[in-house]
Order: structure tokens, then C-alpha cells, then sequence
């Protein structure tokens, strides 16, 4: 079965609107059974509306759009789709309704613009949204499905969950997709490709491999499909076992979860607390960590010692060392790492100092150099890397590399 997406709206174009419906609708459309053929941003315009309809339903089962349906003048989908199936728009009595009532709760007096929104093409079926004014649209033609749904994100996702999911295992031969994605962290994508080479040769014509990489996090995607969910989910985990042996320096996780989960998990396991240290990361470790519930189970708190005078008074770094070896060195992050650990009595201590950029960087020491270090009774690992000009960027990355670094020590002890 294949499946579209098309957002309508000159908001999504001219990047005022970032498009999160199509990543929702494509994740319920693939846990469905559908595959995505392709996903299409339009302009408010009744010709290129209609055409890319047109186009869509030559090649997929199941059309959905998104966008165009509220009760302003630029709203034109509902008009367009109508005359699209030779619809006639009329007044819906329970949409009106609803909306009469939606209004009076708040006080407030319908007017035109508001009984427009009740108007509906008499080909489609109408899926009440309990969300908002606008209802979503359901049309049939020959053996083709199109759905209209508002482009308001928590009315759409009310629609697809409440009417088309539902819709879709009534009226579509069932046919399972399931995907599975192994996290990575440690190295980089076409270093990553080049080690699965052979992997990827010897993989079944029914289970396919997705690299895809943000932020140094590279996440391999496993999807299979079958009749019966089981059988294709046997597939994806003999092939992710594979993986545990080929890569397992590598994999953290599966599955969407983050670093600092897998962190907080591997803490909370072992009743180990954790206390951290930042310089160039600026807290931002300390925030992906607190951002994971229940994190308080594990997470001590942190001192963000940007000033080297805060490295010396909160840290007992020594200021000889600061001096002669700089703060962006190994003999400080290790210092700060200890300190912090020592301070708050935790079993784990992590400390970074480096150049974030854009300035401050030297031939020595340029812009994206850091130094992490992770310290426990057990002793103090140190690593330096080297990363790039962008300053947000070498944040980002800083973190991942702590916490990864913390994730292996946590292991090992």
C-alpha cells in the first residue's frame, strides 16, 4: 500500500511555519502498513492544489492533506477539494452545532466566518474534530482515499487517531511495516557505511538499512515488512543482533532514546549520583541530564565554571596548573571533574573546558578543541577532541562526547 502527504500553506513555504504534521502522519501512516511515497509542501492555490491531487492519486492508494481549512478568505482547500470530487459544499448539522456550542462557552457570538467552517462537501464523509471548528473530510473514487484534516497540529492528530486509523484497518488489506533504530555514537557516517559494508550486502531483500545521522548521533534504521507484525519483527532483531557484534563499541541504545536516558538509566541501575563540571558547555550537559524524569535519583547538581576563578574557589583547581598549562588542558578538566566529585560527594564527576568559538581559539589551541574528563574511584580518563567552527555545534557535540564518555565508565565500573 502506498500512501502521500501533501501540506498546504504559503506559511510552510516561506519557512514562517515548520512542518510537523507530515512527520506524525508518516510515522501513524508506516506503523499502518503504508509506505510513503512522497511528501509535498504547496502553496494556497486553487490550480496547484488540484494538480498535485491529481498527480498524487496516479501513484498512491491513500492521499492525505493537511492545511486550508480555517475560515478566512485564504482558506481555500475545502472549495477546491470540493469541486476536485464534483462536490457540492453544504451545511453540516452537528458540525454546526458544535461549533455554536464551542463559541457560547467562551463567550462568544457566531458569525459568518464561523458558520462557514460548517460547510461541507456533500461527497465526503465528515470526521468530527473535538479539537477545534474545522472538521476533517473523507472522500472515495475509485478505489482511491483522500483526507482533508486541518493544518492545526493537535486538531490533526485528534483526526488521525480518533477516525483515519481506525478508517484504515476497516478499509485497507492489512499489511505490516516495522522499523526498529540502533543508536550510535563514537563515529562518523562513512566510516560507519564503510564497516557494514558486508553487513548491508547480506541483508534479505525484505529488510532494508537507513542511515541517519544528526548531531553525531547516527541512528541505523531496520524495516521489514510482513503479514504478521511478529514475523517482521524476528527479522529487524536477528539483524540488530548481528550489529551487536559487528559494532558494539558503538551502540548505546535503540530505538529513539537519548544518551542522557541511557546515562540516567545505567546510574539509576547501579545507585551511582553524578555531579558535573562545565566550563565551554556552559550547563548544557547538566540540562540534557535534568531533562530525563526522575532524574533526581542520580543528579547531584553541577557548577558551571565558565571564570577561572570559579575553577579555583568551587573546584580546588590549582592556579599553578591553570597558569602554566592553560584552562583548555587535560590537567584541568581532570581537576574539575575530581573537584566536582569530591565537592558533592558523588560516585561520578565530569568535567569539560575548551574553545567554543568563534574567537579564542590559537595555532595551539584552535576554536573546537575540548578536553573531557571523567573521574570515579576507580580513577580519571581524560579525552581530547577536536571539533569545528561553529559554536553551537561544538557545544552539541562536546556533550554527546561527555556523556558518551561518562556511558563507557559507568559500564565498566
Amino acid at each position: 500500500m502506498q500512501a502521500e502527504i501533501i501540506t498546504i500553506g504559503d506559511e510552510l513555504l516561506l519557512g514562517m511555519t515548520v512542518d510537523t504534521n507530515s512527520s506524525f502522519i508518516a510515522t501513524m501512516l508506516t506503523e499502518a502498513g503504508f509506505t510513503i511515497y512522497q511528501i509535498t509542501s504547496i502553496s494556497d492555490s486553487r490550480e496547484h492544489i488540484l494538480k498535485t491531487i491529481d498527480e498524487a492519486f496516479t501513484r498512491s492508494d491513500f492521499v492525505i492533506v493537511t492545511g486550508g481549512l480555517g475560515p478566512t478568505s485564504d482558506d481555500i482547500t475545502k472549495e477546491t477539494i470540493a469541486d476536485y470530487f464534483n462536490s457540492s459544499l453544504v451545511s453540516d448539522a452537528a458540525t454546526l452545532e458544535k461549533i455554536s456550542s464551542m463559541l457560547k462557552s467562551r463567550g462568544l457570538e457566531m458569525n459568518e466566518n464561523n458558520r462557514k467552517q460548517a460547510l461541507v462537501p456533500d461527497k465526503c464523509k465528515v470526521l468530527s474534530n473535538e479539537r477545534g471548528t474545522a472538521p476533517g473530510m473523507l472522500f472515495e473514487k475509485e478505489g482511491h482515499s483522500l483526507v482533508s484534516m486541518p493544518g492545526v497540529p493537535y486538531e490533526m492528530k485528534y483526526i488521525m487517531e480518533t477516525h483515519i486509523i481506525p478508517y484504515i484497518k476497516h478499509h485497507f488489506r492489512k499489511e505490516t511495516i516495522v522499523y526498529r533504530t540502533v543508536m550510535t555514537y563514537g563515529t562518523f557516517e562513512a566510516r560507519l557505511a564503510e564497516i557494514l559494508e558486508q553487513f548491508e550486502e547480506e541483508l534479505s531483500a525484505d529488510v532494508r538499512l537507513a542511515y541517519l545521522p544528526t548531531a553525531g548521533i547516527i541512528k541505523l534504521r531496520l524495516t521489514a515488512g510482513g503479514e504478521k507484525r511478529e514475523e517482521a519483527l524476528e527479522k529487524i532483531n536477528r539483524q540488530i543482533k548481528k550489529l551487536q557484534g559487528i559494532i558494539p563499541q558503538y551502540i548505546y541504545g535503540y530505538d529513539g532514546i537519548t544518551l542522557e536516558e541511557t546515562v540516567g538509566d545505567l546510574l539509576e541501575s547501579k545507585s551511582l549520583t553524578l555531579g558535573i563540571a562545565e566550563s565551554c558547555t556552559g550547563g548544557r550537559i547538566s540540562g540534557m541530564i535534568t531533562s530525563v524524569p526522575g532524574s533526581s535519583k542520580y543528579f547531584k547538581g553541577a557548577v558551571i565554571a565558565y571564570d577561572n576563578v570559579v575553577k579555583i574557589r568551587e573546584l580546588g583547581v590549582e592556579s599553578a596548573v591553570l597558569e602554566k598549562e592553560g584552562a583548555v588542558s587535560k590537567s584541568i578538566a581532570a581537576a574539575m571533574a575530581e573537584g566536582v566529585m569530591q565537592r558533592l560527594g558523588t560516585d561520578f564527576g565530569v568535567g569539560t573546558t575548551g574553545i567554543a568559538g568563534p574567537g579564542g581559539g590559537t595555532p595551539e589551541k584552535p576554536v573546537g578543541t575540548v578536553w573531557i574528563a571523567v573521574a570515579s574511584a576507580a580513577g580519571t580518563v581524560t579525552g581530547k577532541f577536536g571539533f569545528g567552527m561553529n559554536r553551537e555545534s561544538n557545544i552539541r557535540r562536546a556533550s554527546l562526547a561527555a556523556l558518551n564518555m561518562l556511558r563507557e565508565q559507568i559500564i565498566s565500573s
